[in-house]
């Protein structure tokens, strides 16, 4: 219930607004929260820089805890940051209930794509009223102080933060299947409204709760309708689809190999393709499934950054003085797996072209994701005599992970407010044990924190089509 604005102005807690915020008061009809602390920026009308005060140099709002968001959000904490702004943990004093907020830079590029953002969420929200989709639901959007906010649903980890409480030794291809098939389901809704989510990855699958396999897709900051694509430069390089590395033409089907490199990571622990930058990553490619035909290197409009006139790839060197050979190591062979439906799954994402890869609806009727075994033809070789076990002997501990998700309460509209958009930074969300089980880690936002050393380098993208580095993503946003 809300305080009357002349109740606000009358109590004590008046003493407590800035000279701006008493003027500024009067423009919203409700007041919730007010933030009465002592910390408030000292902003006034008169000096105009930086807004007023309340922004960095870069455009930053000026986080203060405690303080408030359009005098209806409690500032809880910062839940990631990026090239495009923060995520904040915030509390709904109109609700009680804890949400994420994304509250964007103050300059014209970034507010421009988070506008594409709201209305693909605010879109996605519509088409899917019941949230059978398992994708992020936006709660609603408003403007204060210049900066574009976007709050949605706080979830829990996201998988990657999952795979290193794992301890970064995978999972059973059981719970696998069960992310497989709701990632699916997001990927399937995305199709038949020709969204390309364009930074699928750990980061940006979380779960609703932390002991539950319940999960839903974040961060549509760098997503576009297919007949609307704006960059070039998208996806997390280690998620990177080879038509966006070679400079082709790019369609849905960029999220089903993303898709692929996820499930072969939940598998061993670590990214199936792990180039240093784009040329190794392309070679790391290419050792798993060769070069690609002629036909894909002709259409490529950055194939002399690959290969020489005749076709053939440019030599790559790493860091550590390794040069990948194309096609020297099999899909079996660098999943250590046995189990040739799980490895024919992966491989059908993982086509060098698109047309070829699995579409959502086909992927649904598979027998890795529908549970036959039957009349699977493999698409890679057969796997190796030494391949480990499907880690099966750990179910006892996965055995705290279940399929009922957790339902979060939806806030109310409000009539000038509606979507969100990517992160650049994972929460510092801290996860205890080893264990396969989803460790007691509270419930978390849209963002998620915690960089890892083999991704200190990935460049990442969103807003702009220049280099970024990625660090993680947490409850719907992407850290970049």
């Amino acid at each position: 219930m809300s305080n009357p604005l002349a109740e606000v102005l009358s109590s004590q807690g008046v003493a407590s607004l800035s000279d701006y915020e008493r003027e500024e008061i009067n423009q919203y009809p409700a007041v919730y929260y007010y933030g009465n602390i002592k910390d408030k920026k000292p902003a006034t009308r008169d000096h105009s820089q930086f807004n007023y005060s309340y922004d960095d140099d870069r455009g930053d709002y000026q986080v203060i805890n405690h303080d408030h968001l359009a005098y209806r959000y409690e500032i809880m904490g910062t839940l990631g940051k990026g090239s495009f702004g923060q995520v904040l943990d915030c509390r709904d004093h109109c609700t009680g209930n804890s949400v994420a907020i994304k509250i964007i830079r103050n300059k014209q590029r970034f507010h421009h794509q988070a506008l594409v953002e709201i209305k693909i969420l605010d879109n996605l929200k519509k088409w899917d009223p019941d949230e059978k989709h398992h994708v992020i639901k936006m709660q609603e959007y408003f403007y204060f102080r210049n900066h574009l906010c976007i709050a949605m649903e706080l979830l829990s980890i996201n998988l990657y933060e999952l795979i290193k409480a794992n301890g970064f030794v995978g999972f059973s291809t059981n719970l696998i299947r069960r992310f497989t098939t709701q990632m699916l389901s997001s990927l399937a809704l995305m199709r038949h409204h020709r969204v390309v989510h364009c930074d699928l990855k750990p980061e940006n699958v979380l779960l609703r709760h932390p002991a539950k396999s319940g999960i839903k897709v974040i961060d549509f900051g760098s997503s576009c309708f297919e007949h609307e694509k704006v960059y070039t430069y998208i996806q997390s390089r280690f998620y990177r689809s080879p038509e966006v590395i070679l400079g082709m033409n790019y369609s849905m089907a960029i999220d089903m190999w993303s898709l692929g490199c996820i499930l072969a990571e939940l598998y061993t622990g670590y990214p199936i393709f792990p180039g240093e930058n784009e040329q190794e990553q392309l070679a790391c490619i290419m050792e798993v499934l060769g070069v690609p035909d002629k036909d894909i290197i002709r259409r490529s409009s950055r194939q002399k950054l690959f290969f020489d006139a005749s076709g053939a790839p440019r030599p790559v060197v790493n860091s550590k003085g390794r040069r990948r050979r194309p096609g020297s190591k099999s899909l079996a062979d660098v999943l250590k797996c046995q189990d040739e439906v799980f490895i024919d799954f992966i491989a059908k994402c993982l086509m060098w072209d698109p047309e070829r890869r699995l579409k959502p609806a086909l992927a649904m009727r598979h027998p890795f994701v529908a549970g036959t075994r039957r009349g699977v033809k493999p698409t890679s070789p057969a796997p190796t005599s030494g391949s480990r076990s499907l880690l099966s002997s750990s179910s006892s501990r996965r055995s705290a992970i279940t399929d009922t998700p957790k339902k979060v309460p939806e806030t109310p509209k409000k009539p000038t407010i509606s979507g969100p958009t990517p992160l650049t930074a994972r929460s510092s969300h801290r996860t205890t044990g080893t264990g396969s089980s989803v460790p007691p880690t509270p419930i978390a936002s849209t963002v998620s924190g915690g960089s890892r050393t083999y991704r200190s380098s990935q460049p990442s993208s969103t807003y702009s089509l220049s280099s970024r580095h990625i660090s993680g993503t947490v409850n719907g946003y992407s850290v970049r």
